[in-house]
């Protein structure tokens, strides 16, 4: 990404955690550890079914009493009413803050320029108030400020940022491997493990219980992970069917179907090598096995 650049996401949103019970809350729920994250520290998380599966997955930077949660705006509601529920007697205010606050993708080389970053996934410093943290996922993401929308052209113009169409960020984040666009198509439709969220820096496998961690660490221990999330590239035609084949043999199924499209990979099955090319009903396709995946 280049370091002139900013990408305004505004299809992403934040909510807000805070009260007496607030780091408990999301602990007992959360598959990271909230520990991890203080005033430098931000990370990766996700909230899963009971059963292990996928339901949201989220950055959590903490901010003055509480923390920022930021996901996919199309999910914020859906997330908000889904931790709304869990809260019970719980000392927790949950706020969506989607129409007051925004998030901005910079890239990795204008992160270091901070006098205070650190070349260190998670990282976080202030700018003006505003928490900016390195992609606690991969750093080749770059960082992201979240800010008041009242004051993000100022903070912009003085960091000498001009906006980017956010196209390109998503293109960048398919290439390297992270979905980030319509993850709402995997819900209950994939294990959390299997969406690479252990290599992402979501999982962690020390930590306490948390909602779907039972067959989680299950799939972990046993060694059963043989799916994954995998970006695709379309070579001809149009993703209309779901089930991917080669020769005949399927081994795997296209869950997200947007321009930037993943699909749930046998990726240990004899008939899959990443140099092939595969069928998916008319279309012919490549996949994508990004390079941090054993």
């Amino acid at each position: 990404m280049n370091k002139k650049k900013v990408y305004i996401l505004e299809d992403r949103g934040i909510l807000f955690v805070q009260g007496e019970d607030a780091k408990e809350f999301l602990q007992n729920l959360i598959t990271n550890d909230i520990n991890k994250v203080n005033e430098t520290n931000s990370c990766f998380a996700s909230l899963l079914t009971p059963q292990g599966k996928y339901l949201f997955d989220f950055l959590i930077v903490k901010h003055k009493n509480g923390y920022f949660i930021d996901c996919e705006k199309l999910q914020a509601e859906s997330l908000y009413n889904q931790l709304d529920l869990y809260k019970l007697r719980s000392k927790v205010e949950i706020l969506n803050l989607s129409n007051e606050f925004v998030v901005a993708g910079l890239s990795y080389d204008k992160f270091l320029e901070f006098e205070e970053a650190k070349d260190i996934t998670g990282h976080t410093i202030k700018y003006r108030e505003d928490p900016i943290y390195l992609d606690p996922r991969k750093k080749e993401l770059g960082a992201r400020i979240i800010i008041n929308l009242e004051k993000l052209y100022l903070s912009l113009k003085k960091l000498d940022l001009s906006a980017s169409n956010i196209d390109e960020y998503y293109k960048f984040s398919h290439e390297i491997g992270i979905a980030q666009k319509n993850t709402d198509q995997l819900k209950n439709k994939i294990f959390g493990i299997e969406c690479n969220f252990e290599e992402l820096n979501g999982i962690d496998f020390k930590k306490g219980c948390y909602v779907g961690q039972e067959n989680t660490a299950r799939i972990k221990l046993k060694n059963k992970l043989s799916k994954r999330l995998l970006p695709i590239q379309l070579i001809k035609g149009e993703l209309k069917e779901d089930v991917i084949k080669y020769n005949e043999n399927e081994i795997g199924k296209v869950l997200i179907k947007n321009k930037f499209p993943f699909a749930s990979i046998k990726y240990l099955n004899e008939n899959f090598n990443e140099k092939n090319e595969f069928s998916c009903g008319d279309a012919k396709i490549k996949i994508i096995k990004p390079n941090w995946i054993k």
